[in-house]
C-alpha cells in the first residue's frame, strides 16, 4: 500500500508540471531562436502565434502576432499547434482525473477499485497526450535544424538563422513527462490491482458473513423430535 501510494504522488508531481510545461510551451514566443547572437543587437525568437524582438541593451521587447489563423500558414506551423493543444487539452483532463484517483482526496472512499481504475484512465490519457505533444515538438526542431542545415551546406546567408528555442524543449520535456507519468500509472499500478480487489472481497465476505443476532435466531431449526415434558410446556403456555 505504501507502494502504491508513492506511485500516485510521483505520478501526480511529473502530471501538474508536465501539464504546465506543455501550456507554457504552446502559448510562449521562443520555438525559434536567432543563433547568430554574436552578430545582432537584438534576440529575436519565433513562436506559435507571434514573433518578439529584445534588444539586448535596454531589454525593450517588440512583439507582432502573426495573422488570423483563417491566413494561410506555413504546414509545420498549422500542424504544430493543432498537436500541441490537442496535447494540452489532454494532458489537462489526465491530471484532473488523476486528482480524483488519488486516495488522500475524498472522492469515493468505499470505492477503492473505482478509484484505481480512474488512476489507470488517467495514465492512459497522460500517454496519449504525450503522443502529439512530442511528434509536434520534434517535428519542429528537427524542420528546423533540417532548415538551417540546408541553408549552411549550400553556402546561403539570409541575416538571419535560426534555431529550436526554450519553448520547444519545454514541450519536448512535458511530453516526456506525460509519458513517465502514464507510464507509472498504467504498468506499476497495474500491479496492485490483485491486491486492491482481494482486499475488497475479504471486506465484502465479512460483512456478508455478520448477521444481527436476531437474523441468527430465526435460522436455527428446531429438533423434530421433541420430549413430553417440552410438549406439556408447550401446550401450557399456550393455554
Amino acid at each position: 500500500a505504501g507502494m502504491k501510494y508513492f506511485l500516485q504522488y510521483v505520478a501526480c508531481f511529473f502530471a501538474f508540471f508536465s501539464t504546465g510545461f506543455l501550456i507554457a510551451s504552446t502559448w510562449t514566443d521562443c520555438w525559434m531562436v536567432n543563433a547568430d547572437d554574436s552578430l545582432e543587437v537584438s534576440t529575436k525568437c519565433r513562436g506559435l502565434w507571434w514573433e518578439c524582438v529584445t534588444n539586448v541593451f535596454d531589454g525593450i521587447q517588440t512583439c507582432d502576432e502573426y495573422d488570423s489563423i483563417y491566413a494561410e500558414h506555413p504546414v509545420k506551423l498549422v500542424l504544430t499547434r493543432a498537436m500541441m493543444i490537442t496535447a494540452d487539452i489532454l494532458a489537462g483532463f489526465g491530471f484532473l482525473f488523476l486528482l480524483l484517483g488519488l486516495d488522500c482526496v475524498k472522492f469515493l472512499p468505499d470505492e477503492p477499485h473505482i478509484k484505481l481504475r480512474i488512476c489507470m484512465v488517467s495514465g492512459v490519457t497522460l500517454l496519449i497526450a504525450g503522443v502529439p505533444g512530442i511528434t509536434g515538438s520534434l517535428w519542429y526542431a528537427i524542420d528546423v535544424y533540417v532548415e538551417r542545415s540546408s541553408l549552411v551546406i549550400h553556402n546561403v546567408f539570409l541575416g538571419i538563422q535560426y534555431k529550436f528555442g526554450w519553448s520547444c524543449w519545454l514541450g519536448m520535456a512535458g511530453s516526456l513527462g506525460c509519458f513517465l507519468s502514464g507510464a507509472m500509472l498504467t504498468c506499476c499500478m497495474y500491479l496492485f490491482r490483485d491486491t486492491s480487489s482481494g482486499r475488497l472481497h475479504s471486506a465484502q465476505s465479512l460483512r456478508k458473513g455478520y448477521s444481527p443476532a436476531g437474523t441468527i435466531v430465526t435460522n436455527v431449526h428446531l429438533p423434530s423430535s421433541q420430549t413430553a415434558t417440552a410438549k406439556m410446556y408447550a401446550v401450557d403456555t399456550r393455554v
